[in-house]
């Protein structure tokens, strides 16, 4: 594929935001997403809890379909914090992949759910490159634009 192709087909994909508290993880997920074709936008959680950026405008401006949401320690606190950007008027209809340090830990806090894809750390890449792909699938096949 080439430079061109490659920019068009990046231009014309969906936008995934990835909100994680490390620079480092985010940009690797970002870099990782964006290989394979799907633009995304990064974000930090303390931004948004410190009122240095306004969570609902991010996801009004860039309208992503999926967010990779990081959930780091301490987990019933950010698992709280993540329920009120899921259930925010700017953040209902989006698909939510889960990503965390601790799996089974956050599996505690949060019982049994199904709504949510939890990866856990060390990621495997290509798993949660898996998992947005199927989160954009079924954006689409909900009717909404992912592009």
């Amino acid at each position: 594929m080439s430079e061109h192709e490659r920019a068009e087909r990046f231009a014309e994909s969906p936008r995934v935001a990835v909100i994680n508290s490390s620079e480092e993880l985010g940009e690797m997920l970002s870099m990782v997403l964006q290989h394979v074709g799907i633009p995304t936008v990064m974000a930090y959680p303390l931004d948004f809890k410190r009122g240095r950026q306004d969570l609902a405008i991010f996801l009004t401006n860039y309208d992503p379909p999926v967010v990779v949401f990081d959930i780091a320690i301490p987990y019933a606190e950010n698992w709280a914090f993540f329920e009120r950007v899921r259930d925010s008027a700017a953040g209902r209809g989006r698909t939510f992949v889960v990503t965390t340090t601790n799996k089974r830990a956050l599996e505690e806090i949060v019982g049994g759910t199904g709504a949510h894809e939890i990866i856990g750390k060390p990621y495997d890449l290509d798993a949660i490159v898996d998992a947005v792909r199927r989160a954009l699938a079924d954006q689409e096949r909900r009717g909404r634009s992912v592009d």
